[in-house]
């Protein structure tokens, strides 16, 4: 048993209405309340109070299709389905080959049914699909149909565990991993001025300098040539004074 559903779960079990059939007799079939089960192979209903039409009720999961909860404004959640009979099993199948479930959850589970459901269902499916066999594993027409074979006790239904991190390690953000630090430092090397002009791309074995604080400092020292043009403009200054502005 994988789930158990809240008390007052009301029953209806109907030929669609909405797959209309000539020559098909109406089935229905009802209850007040009840409790629900889901097992790793069926949906389980059994009522609080059997009657002579009604003692219990089972359906594999994988003949349940189109599966839905609806919710009203007033009243209370009903969790809907198309179900596909098992042959022999109590129920006449109809000519449209499936009959309409209806659950009321009077107290409340509707959705949580419906994602227990769901969950199971799908597991059966992919193990069903991955199995791959036609024969029956309790040897009625359905079995062999839908399970296809499948032991059931084999599947794994729980929930995957949840993610956990086993290294020892401090993890590192996708920023800290791209920071300098993390990448491995390229030294460049020069090329000779014949390898520039030939536009071979041949390495020098002689590394670029590596650079200093100092590399990027004003020079302290004036340019050569530098204090003799001073001098020059000065001297062409008095002299152009002395003419009265006039250049000789």
């Amino acid at each position: 048993t994988l789930f158990a559903s809240p008390p007052r779960i009301g029953f209806a079990l109907a030929t669609p209405a909405h797959y209309p059939g000539k020559q098909q007799q109406p089935f229905s079939l009802a209850h007040s309340s009840g409790i629900l089960y889901i097992t790793n192979r069926r949906i389980i209903y059994l009522p609080d109070k059997g009657t002579e039409k009604l003692q219990s009720f089972a359906a594999p999961i994988l003949n349940f299709h189109d599966s839905h909860v609806t919710a009203p404004f007033f009243g209370p959640n009903v969790w809907m389905a198309l179900l596909q009979p098992v042959q022999g099993g109590g129920i006449p199948v109809p000519g449209t080959g499936v009959v309409e479930i209806k659950l009321t959850f009077k107290e409340g589970g509707a959705f949580d049914f419906h994602t227990h459901f769901e969950r199971v269902k799908e597991r059966l499916q992919q193990a069903v699909e991955i199995n791959g066999m036609t024969s029956g594993g309790d040897g009625s027409a359905a079995s062999r149909t839908v399970m296809g074979g499948l032991n059931v006790g084999t599947v794994d239904l729980e929930d995957l565990p949840a993610y956990q991190e086993e290294s020892d390690g401090p993890l590192l953000s996708p920023v800290m991993a791209n920071t300098p630090a993390a990448i491995p430092r390229v030294v460049p090397v020069r090329q000779s001025q014949v390898q520039r002009d030939s536009g071979v791309g041949v390495e020098d074995d002689r590394p670029l300098p590596k650079p200093t604080d100092n590399a990027f400092s004003p020079p302290d020292e004036p340019p050569p040539g530098y204090e003799e043009a001073q001098m020059q403009g000065l001297r062409e200054e008095v002299e152009r004074r002395n003419s009265g502005g006039r250049l000789l």
